[in-house]
């Protein structure tokens, strides 16, 4: 039986336009949030000029005076007072610093001996949220329904939706004994219809980026240097462990609870709030 040419064509059209539109929806959706200096610093006049294209930056790094620092203590991350306003609830603010700090200690770890706060530490890491973009959570639970649901139904699932996507900056530096700024970094990041995942939550998008900004800042750190390009490098067997929700290097790390794991990513897929999933920090004794 011959087949219908036109009836051929329609679905090879049909194929092209599912794959087209994830491309183009991606490239279309992203949250644009600026660099913003929160006036935190120990100063400014170092930071380099603005890089970037997901995340923008501007960095400082001395890392002859890193080099021979062994130790570091990480003060909880605060928000500035016009960030704060943005996210009304103290356990949603505390998500995403307990989240950023994490991520931080945990990655720091593969280079420096991890302290608590007020133990004698060569550096003391201390960063500010400066602002936050609220997740849109109508429309992150619209977006997840049309990505999942897609899944199932196209040979490639519709990406999310480039609407109400949500955003961060911080500012971090690391300072020595004596106060004085060897390294620092102003970042910024929005939120993307193909790399973010929406999750019901206000703070759904600010959470996953709290761990990108903990990256790049560790990075520089352990590296000594302005970092380039991607990071290839495979992660260590003590971040693997952390990542599935194990035991710390370090017992200071659980000062900012535990990762949430294989649960914590399958809920993320489907939507869930990282409510849902986070694991507070646990007492620590003696701290």
């Amino acid at each position: 039986m011959r087949s219908n040419p036109f009836s051929s064509s329609f679905s090879r059209a049909s194929k092209a336009y599912f794959i087209a539109l994830p491309l183009a929806l991606a490239g279309a959706g992203c949250s644009s949030v600026p660099l913003k200096e929160g006036g935190t610093l120990t100063s400014y006049s170092n930071l380099g000029t603005p890089k970037g294209k997901l995340s923008k930056s501007r960095v400082y790094v001395d890392g002859l005076s890193l080099a021979p620092m062994k130790t570091v203590a990480i003060a909880p991350t605060s928000f500035s007072f016009s960030a704060a306003s943005r996210i009304k609830s103290p356990d949603d603010r505390a998500m995403v610093s307990n989240a950023l700090d994490r991520a931080l200690c945990i990655s720091l770890s593969d280079r420096y001996r991890m302290v608590r706060p007020g133990e004698p530490a060569d550096l003391t890491i201390r960063s500010v949220v400066t602002d936050i973009v609220p997740t849109n959570k109508t429309m992150a639970g619209v977006s997840t329904v049309v990505t999942v649901g897609t899944g199932f139904a196209l040979p490639v699932s519709v990406p999310r939706l480039p609407v109400g996507l949500g955003g961060l900056a911080v500012e971090a530096e690391a300072v020595d004994g004596s106060g004085a700024q060897r390294a620092a970094m102003v970042w910024a990041r929005g939120a993307n219809s193909l790399q973010n995942n929406p999750r019901v939550s206000q703070v759904g998008d600010a959470y996953g980026l709290a761990a990108k900004f903990s990256s790049e800042f560790s990075r520089m750190l352990i590296a000594g240097k302005e970092p380039k390009g991607l990071d290839l490098s495979l992660p260590s067997r003590q971040r693997i462990k952390s990542w599935f929700g194990g035991k710390p290097k370090y017992v200071a790390c659980d000062a900012f609870g535990r990762e949430s794991g294989l649960v914590g990513a399958v809920a993320a897929k489907y939507g869930a709030p990282p409510q849902w999933t986070e694991k507070k920090p646990k007492p620590v004794a003696g701290y």
